[in-house]
C-alpha cells in the first residue's frame, strides 16, 4: 500500500509507476476514506450550514476521483484483459459506494436542513446552483424511498454498472476480431494510395500477407468510401453493423433488453414515467415530449430533403454503374464519386493540406486569437502510451491555465471513436485557483512509412469538435469542482464542441494552418470555395440519420420496454419514419450503439442537434462581428466556456447571445430551408 502510486500525493497522473494491480486496491482504501470524510460531516453535533455540509461534501472524494477517471479512461483507451476484469469488480463497489452515500438518510437530513432554509442564506449564484444540485442528486435517486424500495434501487443500479461494462467489452471485442484480409491486387481497385499502405502495415504488424482491413475507423471509412469491389464493401459494412449481433459470446441484444428494462425500473421506482422522464428533468430540453416534438419537426423539414437526395444518388448509381437499388454499403462509395462529379472534390484531394501536426498546431492558433491561450508540449509529463502528446496551456501573462494530453491513433486496446475527458477538476479552493487536467481521445490515420499522419476533412472536424470540449474543460473558472467545465447539462455540453467546427469552414482559419505536407502550399482558393459550398452536401440525408439514432434512444427509454422481445424488430420500427436504405438483415444498430448503452448519452442522444441550434446560432453573432472577433469571443469565454454549470444554460446562453437561439439558423446553414 505505501507503494501504491494512486496513494502517494500527485499532480499530473503518474502513469509510468501504476501497474494493473495498484488500482482495486488504491480505490478500496480511497472509498474508504471517502466514507470516513462523509461520517465526519453526518455526525457532525453543529447545526447544519451551508459550509459544513454542502462545501463539506463537494470536498469529499477528491482523490478517488482522480483515481477513478485515470482508470476509467485507460479501460476505454488503453485496455487490456486485465483491466477490464479490475473493472467489473471495482464498477460495483463505486455504484455500492454511490448508493450508500445517496441513501443515507442523516447526509440527506443535513442537506434537506440546508435546503429549506436557502432563501435566508444569503448564498452566492454558485453556491445556491451548488446546493439545488446536491439536494436533487439525493432526492431523485432515492434518499426519500423506504428501506425495501433502496435495497431494490441498490441492486438495479449494481446491475446496470456491470451490464453497461459487459455490453462495452464485447463491442470492442468484435471490433478487433474481425479482418478483412486481401491477397489480390485487383481487389484494391479505387482505394488512395495512403489507404492501401496503411493496410499493407497493418497486415505486416499482424504478420499476414497481403493487406488487412478492419472495424477500426481510419481503416473501414476509406474502404466503404473508396473500395470499388462492391462485395467487399457489402462484408465489411455487414461485419460493422453486426457487432453484438451474432447470437453467440459476445452477442448483446439481452444486454440490451436488461439495461432498458431496469432503467426503466429504476425510473419508477423513483416515480418518473420513463427513464427518459428522469434524464430529461435534468437537461434544457426538459421533457420527452418536448424533445420528441424537436426531432419530428426537424424530421418534416428534412425529411423531403432527404428523399429527394436519395433519389438523386440512386439515378447516378444506375447511370454510372446499372445499379437498381441502393444499399448502406453503396451509401458513402456513390456519395463521394457524386461529390466529386458535382465540386471536382474528394477528400484525396484535401488529405495533403491536412498533416496531423498543422491541424493541431491550426487549432492551437484559433484558441490563441480567440481566447489568448498559448500550447508548449513538453516531454516532463508523465503518459500512458508513447503516441500521447502532452502540453502545458498557458495565457498571456505566461500562468498555467491547464494541462493537456492528446491521444490520436487507433490501437487494438482502444476504443473507437473519438472523446474527451477530464484526470483533475479546476476549482477554486482556499483562495488557489487549482488548473484542470484535460484530455482528448481520437482515432486519425496513423502516419505510415512514406506519410506523415494525413487527415480527412471530416476528421478535421472531429479535432476541432473534442477540442472546443478540451476548451470548455481547460478554461472552467468556478469554484467547486461538481459545477466546472463540462459539468453542465447534457444539451448544453455540445455547444463548445460544436461551434468550434464552424472555424474548419473559413478561408480565414483553413490559411493558418491547411499547407500542403510536401510544398508548404497553402490549400488553393477554390478549394476552399469548394470546401463550403459542398458543406450542405447530402445534408438533409445526413440529419435524418442523425434525428434516427435520436428517435431510437427515445424509443429505447421513453416508454416501458418490458414487451420488447425482439431487439430488431423493435429497432426497425423505431427507424420507420427515418429509413431510407434497404435494411440489411444481419445488422442491428442497438447492439453497439455505445453512446446509449455504454456512454452517457441514454435519452440524450437528441443533444447533438438541440446543441447544433445553439452553435449555429451563436456562430452567426461571430460571422457578423467577424469569426476572431475578440468581444465576441471574450464574451462566449465569459458566459459559456468558463461558467461550467453555475447557472441554468439558457439564462448563460441569452447572456451571450442577447437572446434565445433562433433554430431558423441551424436550418439556414444545413440548407433546409
Amino acid at each position: 500500500m505505501n507503494n501504491n502510486p494512486l496513494l502517494q500525493p500527485y499532480n499530473t497522473a503518474p502513469f509510468s509507476k501504476i501497474e494493473n494491480a495498484h488500482f482495486l486496491p488504491a480505490i478500496s482504501k480511497l472509498i474508504e476514506e471517502t466514507k470516513t470524510e462523509i461520517d465526519a460531516i453526518t455526525s457532525n453535533t453543529e447545526a447544519a450550514t451551508f459550509e459544513n455540509t454542502i462545501g463539506a461534501l463537494e470536498n469529499t472524494g477528491e482523490k478517488l476521483d482522480r483515481a477513478t477517471s485515470i482508470f476509467f479512461n485507460l479501460n476505454s483507451a488503453e485496455t487490456n484483459d486485465e483491466i477490464q476484469k479490475i473493472a467489473q469488480e471495482i464498477s460495483p463497489m463505486l455504484t455500492e459506494f454511490s448508493n450508500d452515500m445517496l441513501l443515507n438518510e442523516g447526509l440527506f437530513k443535513r442537506i434537506k436542513t440546508v435546503y429549506n432554509q436557502k432563501e435566508s442564506l444569503n448564498l452566492s449564484e454558485e453556491q445556491h446552483m451548488l446546493l439545488e444540485k446536491k439536494y436533487k442528486a439525493f432526492s431523485r435517486n432515492g434518499a426519500n424511498l423506504s428501506e425495501e424500495k433502496k435495497t431494490e434501487l441498490r441492486k438495479i443500479d449494481t446491475e446496470l454498472s456491470k451490464l453497461s461494462l459487459t455490453f462495452g467489452e464485447n463491442v470492442l471485442a468484435e471490433t478487433n476480431k474481425f479482418e478483412l484480409q486481401i491477397t489480390d491486387e485487383k481487389d484494391l481497385s479505387g482505394l488512395p494510395e495512403g489507404v492501401i499502405e496503411a493496410a499493407a502495415q497493418t497486415a505486416e504488424e499482424k504478420e499476414k500477407e497481403g493487406w488487412v482491413f478492419t472495424l477500426d475507423y481510419p481503416s473501414y471509412v476509406p474502404f466503404l468510401t473508396y473500395a470499388d469491389n462492391r462485395e467487399l464493401r457489402k462484408k465489411m459494412a455487414i461485419a460493422f453493423g453486426a457487432k453484438g449481433f451474432h447470437n453467440d459470446a459476445l452477442d448483446n441484444q439481452q444486454n440490451v433488453l436488461q439495461i432498458a428494462t431496469l432503467r426503466h425500473k429504476r425510473a419508477n421506482l423513483l416515480g418518473y414515467k420513463s427513464h427518459a422522464h428522469f434524464v430529461l428533468e435534468e437537461r434544457m430540453a426538459e421533457t420527452p415530449e418536448k424533445v420528441k416534438s424537436f426531432l419530428n419537426e426537424l424530421l418534416e423539414k428534412a425529411k423531403p430533403a432527404a428523399r429527394k437526395e436519395f433519389n438523386e444518388l440512386t439515378a447516378f448509381a444506375k447511370e454510372l454503374d446499372g445499379i437498381d437499388h441502393l444499399e448502406k454499403w453503396d451509401g458513402a462509395y456513390y456519395s463521394e464519386k457524386l461529390k466529386q462529379k458535382l465540386f471536382n472534390l474528394d477528400d484525396e484531394k484535401l488529405k495533403p493540406y491536412f498533416e496531423l501536426k498543422n491541424v493541431i498546431n491550426g487549432v492551437f492558433t484559433v484558441a490563441e486569437r480567440l481566447y489568448g491561450l498559448h500550447f508548449d508540449e513538453v516531454q516532463n509529463i508523465d503518459k500512458y502510451h508513447a503516441d500521447i502528446k502532452t502540453y502545458e496551456v498557458k495565457d498571456d501573462e505566461g500562468e498555467l491555465v491547464a494541462i493537456f494530453y492528446a491521444d490520436f491513433h487507433p490501437r487494438a486496446g482502444k476504443r473507437n471513436g473519438a472523446w474527451m475527458t477530464s484526470y483533475k477538476p479546476q476549482q477554486i479552493k482556499n483562495g488557489k485557483n487549482d488548473r484542470p487536467h484535460i484530455s482528448i481521445v481520437c482515432n486519425f490515420t496513423k502516419p505510415t512509412a512514406s506519410k506523415p499522419s494525413l487527415l480527412t476533412f471530416n476528421e478535421v472536424t472531429t479535432l476541432f469538435h473534442e477540442f472546443g470540449h478540451a476548451l470548455h474543460g481547460m478554461l472552467a473558472n468556478t469554484h467547486y469542482p461538481s459545477l466546472s467545465g463540462t459539468s453542465v447539462y447534457w444539451d448544453f455540453v455540445e455547444l463548445p464542441s460544436q461551434i468550434l467546427e464552424n472555424w474548419c469552414y473559413e478561408k480565414e482559419t483553413l490559411e493558418l494552418f491547411a499547407t500542403h505536407y510536401k510544398t508548404g502550399e497553402v490549400i488553393p482558393m477554390e478549394y476552399v470555395e469548394k470546401i463550403k459550398e459542398s458543406a450542405t452536401f447530402l445534408e438533409g440525408m445526413a440529419t435524418l440519420r442523425q434525428i434516427s439514432f435520436g428517435m431510437l434512444d427515445m424509443a429505447w427509454h421513453g416508454s416501458d420496454p418490458s414487451g420488447i422481445k425482439d431487439v430488431k424488430a423493435f429497432e426497425i420500427a423505431a427507424f420507420d419514419d427515418t429509413q431510407l436504405y434497404p435494411d440489411v438483415k444481419e445488422n442491428c444498430m442497438s447492439t453497439s450503439f455505445s453512446h446509449i448503452f455504454q456512454g452517457g448519452y441514454s435519452a440524450g442522444y437528441y443533444s447533438y442537434k438541440w446543441a447544433e441550434v445553439l452553435d449555429a446560432d451563436a456562430f452567426a453573432l461571430f460571422k457578423q462581428e467577424g469569426i476572431f472577433n475578440k468581444k465576441v469571443a471574450d464574451r462566449f469565454k465569459g458566459f459559456v466556456l468558463s461558467q461550467g454549470g453555475t447557472m441554468d444554460p439558457m439564462e448563460l446562453y441569452i447572456k451571450f447571445r442577447g437572446q434565445e437561439p433562433d433554430p431558423e439558423a441551424l436550418l439556414k446553414r444545413a440548407g433546409l430551408l
